[in-house]
């Protein structure tokens, strides 16, 4: 096996260096993973450019890297479904397995989820990566690298969605067409939506977000955020109160907006990770009975999100829309933090 093992480290703000790291030894339920692609996420980019999200803090260098996907390489003691040479997405917390949320089924809540590229836990955006072989998904031939990568932000979509309860008959509201709006636009049409419409400030991702389905978009202006008009807008557009609104942004006044604009007994669903506090309406959701419901990462999405993308109930490749290799991490984030209006996901490949 070849030594080389270029890691991608995160020594600070604004601060990537490609350094070399020993490749690791797989333990017991393990597997060593050749790496392949390894999307950016919003995460890494507050980690670059912020140093932390929330109480999450790089204090010391860390690896950088969480969707991804590989080739398994090699196998520790006591992997039975996988071998060498399978082409794994990979779910990127594991956690303890033992405790009362991980015997419920809801171990994205477990206290001690290790978590890639989450501080102080080192991610995967290196040649060569261990990992709980049980936390790897097979990929099926027709499902690419690239993909196996997007499972991971196609993993929130369907947590979201699901948290929603979305179904044949809702008529949903999508705030944000980043990445996470839009694999959750995808997953609202591959479960049934009747009716979708999403908004965002930049007129190109809704562009995007009609050509993966969207039956209405709605540019906004920041600085003319007026929470009537756009409400108003939305439900005329729709031609109802939608139902399901699911939050993708984290800022206070799409927060705000995603309470208002639902109709009286629906749900709003907070995916995007902003301000520690924030104001919200609180009376109007009480009065009217809306359920504010907070999604963290997935559980047990991984499979369902896989069998969207085998199935092709779902194509994540439009949203992939630039390439950069390994040796070029620095250059692929300067990218993703670029702001630019045709940036949606940056993939980094690591062979």
């Amino acid at each position: 096996m070849a030594q080389d093992n270029l890691t991608a480290i995160l020594y600070g703000i604004n601060d990537i260096r490609l350094e070399q790291t020993p490749i690791e030894e797989p333990g017991d339920n393990e597997v060593l993973i050749k790496m392949a692609c390894v999307g950016i996420c919003g995460s890494d980019v507050h980690y670059l450019v912020n140093g932390k999200i929330g109480d999450f803090v790089v204090r010391k260098p860390m690896i950088i890297g969480h969707e991804a996907a590989g080739v398994v390489a090699k196998l520790g003691k006591g992997v039975k479904h996988l071998k060498v040479g399978d082409r794994v997405a990979i779910e990127p917390g594991v956690p303890c397995r033992f405790c009362k949320f991980c015997k419920e089924g809801r171990y994205n809540l477990c206290k001690e989820m290790v978590f890639c590229a989450t501080p102080p836990v080192h991610g995967n955006l290196r040649r060569y990566y261990k990992h709980a072989a049980d936390f790897c998904f097979k990929l099926p031939d027709d499902v690419s690298l690239e993909e196996g990568a997007l499972m991971e932000p196609l993993s929130v979509g369907v947590h979201a969605c699901k948290r929603a309860n979305i179904g044949i008959e809702s008529s949903v509201l999508i705030l944000g067409a980043g990445p996470i709006g839009l694999v959750s636009l995808l997953t609202a049409k591959a479960m049934g939506a009747r009716k979708v419409i999403i908004l965002d400030l930049v007129q190109e991702r809704l562009e995007v977000a009609k050509k993966l389905g969207a039956d209405e978009t709605l540019v906004i202006n920041r600085e003319k955020c007026n929470e009537t008009e756009i409400t108003k807008k939305i439900h005329d557009l729709l031609g109802e109160e939608p139902d399901k609104t699911i939050d993708a942004t984290g800022a206070q006044s799409m927060i705000r907006l995603a309470i208002l604009a639902t109709r009286s007994g629906g749900v709003a669903v907070l995916v995007g990770m902003g301000a520690p506090e924030v104001q919200i309406p609180l009376f109007d959701a009480l009065s009217r009975e809306v359920d504010i419901r907070g999604v963290f990462r997935y559980v047990n999405d991984y499979a369902d999100a896989l069998n969207l993308l085998a199935t092709k109930k779902i194509d994540v490749t439009p949203l992939i829309t630039h390439h950069f290799n390994i040796e070029d991490t620095v250059a692929a984030f300067d990218a993703a933090k670029s702001g630019q209006t045709d940036v949606i996901k940056v993939m980094i490949h690591c062979k």
